[in-house]
């Protein structure tokens, strides 16, 4: 078996740092201790602080042609690939994925995702002519009306559980292609598989203080990464919930902040594609167990077909295999911890109490008696007020709701207090795309998904602010400047 990443404490000002305490990271597959990470005090977190700040107004990177940090971030992702197997090997352990999400959900695919970035960065202009009339420029008194794209500064990357490895990619490359110091804090319940990106940038001699990551176990750190005066910018991703207090702890100092937070997607099925929604349902729970924030967990199809459709989706996760990543035949793992198998629980609960029925699953399944395992499951709801139909549930439970027509199917997709993504299966693609259009959601995909460099994702109303990938992820670590030019009179 590979053993995992061999470094067990934070990165910070360019060296390692061996905390006063610690803490054991668990296996949610069987509930072992997987090892003992040393943990970065307040004070640390502070220093890696107050390094990114200073290495930042020193023009230590920000300065550093554009070129050259090209050249640097592409040595630090070639040594990514170098801890390869470890790296996978860590992600499996700390978070009970299977062995196919962490080698390609996460690792393939966040290199790759990385890799786009840095050209996606090259091909964009930085500082450009504004498009102002030359006659209002002659009236000013100008020569030059230039627009700038400059780095925000000190920036705080907090990643989730669920995607430890390309939720760093996705915020560590744009800011730091865009010239800004970087502190990451990954979750506490799988830090191991962040020090890779510590270990890479010691290798390639990233300077001090440009980007430090900081292993801690409970909040205190956290804070300081959200209201410390030196930090300019906070990219979280996580719960609504958390989102909420950051923003509190952001607003005395105003820092940029920038979340991708809950969803409680819908996959709307047209009257043509019904039959398309075994392998829609399956694709919410196989392989993260429901655990992502843009899983379409409310299955909309026409009324006069969701009694069908409930058995086509309970004979489809009843196909699932759950079980430990040791077991190359399961198709599900574990979910992260006890507390996430409990909010499971009561939300079932909930949804019966409220008219709702569970058609398939809602307990452990038989045989796994160690790690934090539910059965995928699968619920015939009555209506969208359910609260399994509002409440994000992050975990492999799905809910069966009918809908009388389009207009109405539109209406129950977007009464929802997230809108993060979505998803249309039809053969008529302009209903299915006329449909999409009327989503209030950040991402819609239609028959098919998309996850690219070059597209971005983001949240509607309480699934965050602001966008990663794409362009507009590239420009959500920048500052905009005008700068107006005339002859000295």
């Amino acid at each position: 078996m590979t053993e995992i990443l061999a470094e067990r404490r934070s990165y910070i000002a360019g060296r390692w740092v061996d905390g006063d305490e610690s803490f054991d990271v668990e296996n949610p597959a069987d509930e072992s201790v997987v090892t003992t990470v040393a943990a970065a005090s307040p004070a640390d977190v502070e220093r890696a602080i107050l390094a990114a700040r200073d290495s930042f107004d020193q023009g230590t990177w920000a300065e550093t042609p554009v070129a050259e940090r090209a050249r640097v971030l592409r040595a630090l992702l070639d040594h990514i690939e170098t801890l390869h197997a470890p790296l996978v090997a860590s992600m499996v352990a700390e978070a009970g994925q299977p062995v196919l999400f962490a080698e390609f959900a996460q690792y393939a695919a966040g290199l790759m995702l990385a890799r786009n970035t840095i050209d996606l960065y090259l091909s964009m202009p930085h500082e450009q002519a504004s498009p102002v009339p030359l006659d209002e420029l002659v009236r000013g008194g100008l020569k030059a009306s230039v627009r700038r794209h400059e780095p925000v500064g000190v920036v705080s990357a907090i990643t989730p559980y669920n995607g430890a490895i390309i939720m760093a990619f996705q915020k560590l490359i744009p800011a730091l292609m865009a010239g800004n110091s970087v502190v990451l804090r990954p979750s506490p319940l799988t830090p191991i598989s962040s020090l890779a990106f510590g270990a890479a940038a010691d290798a390639v001699g990233l300077p001090p203080g440009v980007l430090s990551v900081v292993i801690e176990e409970g909040s205190a750190g956290a804070e300081l990464l959200t209201s410390h005066p030196a930090v300019d910018m906070v990219s979280f991703t996580g719960s609504t919930a958390v989102g909420r207090s950051i923003l509190a702890q952001a607003a005395p100092t105003v820092k940029r902040v920038a979340l991708e937070l809950g969803g409680k997607s819908a996959q709307i099925y047209l009257p043509d594609a019904v039959e398309k929604v075994a392998a829609g349902a399956a694709a919410v729970v196989a392989m993260t167990a429901g655990q992502a924030c843009v899983a379409a967990t409310r299955i909309l199809v026409p009324a006069d077909r969701k009694d069908e459709v409930v058995q086509i989706v309970a004979q489809a996760y009843s196909a699932l295999t759950v079980g430990p990543p040791s077991d190359q035949k399961a198709t599900m793992g574990p979910l992260i911890n006890a507390a996430a198998r409990e909010r499971c629980a009561r939300i079932i609960a909930a949804a019966e109490q409220h008219g709702g029925k569970v058609a398939l699953g809602g307990g452990r399944p038989a045989g796994l008696d160690r790690g934090y395992y539910v059965e995928p499951t699968v619920l015939d709801l009555p209506d969208n007020s359910n609260p399994a139909a509002q409440e994000e549930i992050f975990g492999p439970v799905v809910s069966v709701l009918g809908y009388r027509d389009l207009d109405d199917a539109v209406r129950i997709a977007n009464d929802s207090p997230y809108g993060l993504a979505g998803q249309v299966y039809g053969a008529d693609l302009a209903a299915a795309t006329s449909v999409a259009r009327r989503l209030r959601t950040g991402a819609v995909n239609v028959n098919a998904g998309m996850f690219s460099a070059y597209a971005p994702s983001g949240g509607y109303k309480q699934s965050g602010l602001g966008r990663e990938r794409g362009p507009d992820g590239i420009r959500a670590f920048q500052e905009v400047k005008h700068i107006a030019v005339g002859e000295l009179r």
